[in-house]
């Protein structure tokens, strides 16, 4: 992977080496995780996508979620977004409710069933990835997770919810 880092960098008009290894990294990276996801979800009959939006919404606290709120965050577009909680709907892991402030918007909740599969299934994730993890110590684990907050927050203006400040 450093020679096609090597290679990008003297191709692209005047990007950094360091620049071209965060393009080439960030990507299979991205790719991985992705992979690793699906495969750890596997068991579960949830898609990433599926998941990512029932996390969402579970662990979302006292901050209500919409669908476009759910779009930015598992980063589909709307008519993706409306499969994914269609999906979640259909088999009881969420409800859409009239927001009682703005009767224009739509809200989406867990429902009991939703909100324990989501705890189940991060249970299980977390558990997964701290075995994948085994061997960064806890220093490399925490500039790792600053620096993905790092990208996260500069590709995307902090995205729904900006990491830095979620708590």
């Amino acid at each position: 992977m450093d020679s096609a880092v090597d290679r990008l960098s003297q191709r692209a008009d005047g990007a950094e080496p360091t620049t071209a290894g965060i393009l080439v990294w960030a990507y299979i990276a991205g790719r991985q995780l992705d992979a690793w996801l699906a495969d750890a979800l596997a068991d579960t009959g949830l898609s990433t996508s599926d998941y990512g939006a029932l996390a969402a919404v579970a662990f979302a606290g006292d901050r209500s979620m919409t669908a476009g709120d759910l779009a930015r965050w598992v980063v589909q577009t709307s008519g993706g977004t409306t499969k994914t909680l269609q999906r979640l709907v259909d088999r009881g892991l969420v409800r859409r409710v009239a927001d009682t402030d703005d009767g224009r918007r739509t809200i989406v909740q867990p429902t009991a069933a939703g909100a324990h599969r989501a705890r189940s299934v991060a249970a299980s994730l977390l558990e997964r990835l701290d075995h994948d993890l085994d061997g960064l110590d806890a220093d490399s684990r925490d500039r790792l997770l600053a620096a993905l907050r790092d990208l996260s927050v500069n590709l995307t203006g902090g995205g729904p919810e900006d990491p830095r400040t979620a708590g």
